[in-house]
């Protein structure tokens, strides 16, 4: 569980947490909208300053985000390797022996990293501050209006969070059952390709069968409290906006329709 940290709530009193969860899901969306719009790098220097005070007013810990961003670091490589085989467009930075890198490959590769980390930065700042049923009743909110077309929002809203809270919970699983297979003498690491395959398979069966009997456990849980799919479900807590609340969503607001504008009027 220390080492994963995506989906993780942290029970703080911060000012993020104290906002109101339908605020904080619609600011984190407009903001990763407002991800894609730029194609320079000046506009995310606002961007990457909005993700900066906002892991401020969270009160989160610089390590705590930085173990969410470590599995992008992997990802980038992984990118630029692709890219620098197949981007062959701009200037050549480096030339060996027929070999070449074209400035567009480190340029592509950088602007997708910058997204992705700006993006798991919004979510993870979400994630942390917010509590699970929280976040249910705001992707609830988010989705009301399909429920004029007979749009399970209720449900789809309850599988969504329950997703984001299962993924720390299978991360502590995986991790418990790699030191059992290591204590075994399972080698994760090194051996031949079957040799891989094989102890691939020792952590993926468990995990399974883990995540079928939590599953399970959750839903008879579910059932003893009388929770029936389908029937309307009241709240016990009621949600209101207030004034911070309003600002969250006009900073974010106004930074997505400022890179709308200076994009239809090609200023980057």
């Amino acid at each position: 569980m220390k080492r994963f940290t995506f989906g993780r709530y942290l029970p703080m009193n911060s000012f993020m947490h104290n906002l109101d969860p339908r605020a904080k899901l619609i600011a984190v969306l407009l903001l990763v909208v407002a991800v894609f719009i730029p194609s320079s790098f000046i506009p995310y220097i606002l961007l990457a300053v909005l993700a900066g005070c906002a892991i401020y007013l969270s009160g989160l810990d610089l390590r705590f985000i930085l173990r969410t961003l470590r599995p992008i670091l992997y990802l980038s490589l992984f990118l630029l390797l692709v890219n620098i085989l197949s981007l062959k467009r701009g200037s050549v930075i480096f030339s060996f022996k027929g070999f070449e890198i074209y400035s567009e490959a480190l340029v592509f590769t950088f602007k997708i990293t910058i997204r992705l980390l700006l993006m798991l930065v919004y979510t993870t700042c979400l994630t942390a501050t917010t509590k699970p049923l929280e976040l249910t009743l705001a992707i609830e909110f988010i989705l009301s209006p399909l429920s004029l077309i007979k749009f399970p929002t209720q449900e789809v809203a309850m599988m969504i969070s329950i997703a984001l809270r299962f993924i720390p919970t299978l991360s502590l699983e995986a991790e418990r059952i790699v030191n059992a297979q290591k204590s075994r003498g399972v080698d994760f690491e090194e051996g031949h390709m079957s040799e891989r395959v094989s102890a691939m398979l020792s952590l993926v069966v468990p995990l399974f069968t883990i995540a079928f009997e939590r599953a399970y456990e959750l839903a008879d849980a579910m059932e003893a409290r009388g929770y029936i799919p389908g029937e309307r479900r009241t709240c016990a807590r009621e949600l209101k906006f207030k004034n911070k609340d309003y600002s969250l969503l006009a900073i974010s607001l106004s930074v997505l329709v400022l890179f709308i504008f200076l994009k239809l009027n090609n200023h980057f």
